[in-house]
């Protein structure tokens, strides 16, 4: 596109060659008319030129160095389109003395194209590479945000296993960190509408039983055997209560998953309270306490150790027959104290091991205590234990019984 036409190259190299003809033949004045009869029908510049180089000083002039000098472009070259005026072209004379000079002539200009060349080159092509790339970027940032707003969708209706990262593939980027917090929140509120659900569900059943008790008692009350009834309505009233107290507690825990760092415990002097309370509850059942001098614990909270620890306690209590001895062995272990509970009851069997610690799950009604029908004791004690970074494990013992070993971080 750039390159003079082959027919364009033959027209200048006649003129030339024409004007080389007029000036060997020293027809100089025809020369010059000829030229200006050129320059009005081409409306373009025409001359003819030569030069010689003169010797001042030093060495003589090498003819292989300075052997001609170019006036103009050898119509042989490409054209520059992008500049707006023609070259000036130059054909030397066969002699190499002079040479034939024009100005391209405007209909000799190549590149016919080149206004809609540009045109693409400077819009067009810019234009397509940028409607690529916005649909790239579109599509990149668009299709996870369209997924996240389906998975959102679904979650609102209920559906909240629904999830986003599994979707995204290998991205690795804030779109994707999005998706990973999503299913985190998904898996997280998920966790704790279920668990309101469960928890509403087996409180509106636990509630059941002591509320007929209490109708009954209402409905069947005689004023001669007040005295009767009104004890059994005082039990009800305070069963309800404690179910209620117990219940509230257990979704605050679950809910908030508090971590309460507060205070320094001593374990030793915490057990020692706890066991003589025990003691005093429960007088027909020995028990055996093994510690170290001192068992110090760093932010954590009394009470919260307290009550988990008494629910343990008192649960191994209730489950080991009168006469029986419960075990409570208190050591350290690397960064934890081990707290080991051991009664001489009747076990649990194994695949029950961690759901006692679900709210109001019992293994069978044989193992309804008086005072503690609800099945939250486990479970709380878990829940207040996680709130200061200490765990809880059951298994049962090798002949008899259930051991609980809790660990209790020291820092």
């Amino acid at each position: 596109m750039s390159f003079i036409a082959e027919q364009d190259r033959a027209q200048l190299k006649a003129w030339a060659a024409k004007a080389e003809s007029f000036y060997d033949a020293g027809e100089l004045q025809k020369l010059e008319s000829w030229l200006k009869k050129l320059k009005e029908q081409e409306h373009t510049y025409v001359a003819i030129a030569g030069f010689k180089a003169l010797h001042i000083a030093g060495d003589e002039i090498d003819k292989h160095i300075v052997g001609a000098y170019h006036f103009g472009r050898s119509i042989e070259w490409k054209i520059h389109l992008y500049f707006a005026e023609n070259p000036v072209m130059e054909l030397p004379f066969s002699n190499g003395e002079m040479s034939f000079l024009i100005k391209l002539p405007e209909r000799m200009r190549p590149g016919s194209h080149w206004t809609t060349t540009k045109f693409a080159l400077q819009i067009l092509v810019p234009m397509l590479v940028l409607a690529i790339l916005s649909f790239t970027i579109y599509f990149h940032i668009i299709t996870p945000l369209q997924k996240l707003k389906r998975a959102t969708t679904e979650f609102s209706r209920g559906n909240f296993s629904v999830r986003v990262a599994e979707h995204l593939g290998r991205r690795n980027d804030e779109l994707a960190d999005l998706a990973k917090t999503f299913d985190k929140m998904a898996i997280r509120i998920g966790e704790l509408i279920n668990a309101q659900r469960q928890l509403i569900g087996d409180l509106s059943h636990e509630l059941r039983t002591p509320l007929t008790r209490l109708d009954i008692t209402v409905s069947h009350f005689e004023l001669e055997n007040a005295e009767v009834y009104l004890k059994r309505i005082n039990r009800e009233s305070k069963h309800i209560r404690k179910l209620v107290e117990d219940s509230l507690t257990l979704a605050w825990l679950d809910n908030e998953k508090p971590i309460l760092q507060q205070e320094s415990v001593d374990l030793v002097d915490l057990l020692d309270v706890l066991l003589d309370d025990a003691r005093y509850e429960f007088p027909e059942h020995n028990i055996i306490f093994t510690s170290e001098d001192s068992a110090l614990v760093y932010n954590t909270c009394h009470r919260a150790l307290a009550p988990a620890i008494e629910n343990i306690i008192r649960n191994a209590l209730r489950y080991t027959p009168i006469g029986k001895t419960v075990s409570v062995t208190l050591i350290n272990e690397s960064n934890y104290f081990l707290i080991s509970v051991c009664d001489q009851g009747p076990g649990i069997p194994s695949q029950y091991l961690e759901k006692v610690f679900e709210p109001f799950f019992r293994v069978d009604q044989a193992r309804i205590a008086e005072g503690d029908s609800f099945g939250l004791g486990l479970a709380l004690a878990k829940r207040h234990l996680e709130s200061v970074r200490a765990s809880v494990k059951l298994q049962n013992n090798a002949k008899l019984g259930l051991t609980a070993v809790i660990m209790i971080p020291i820092y």
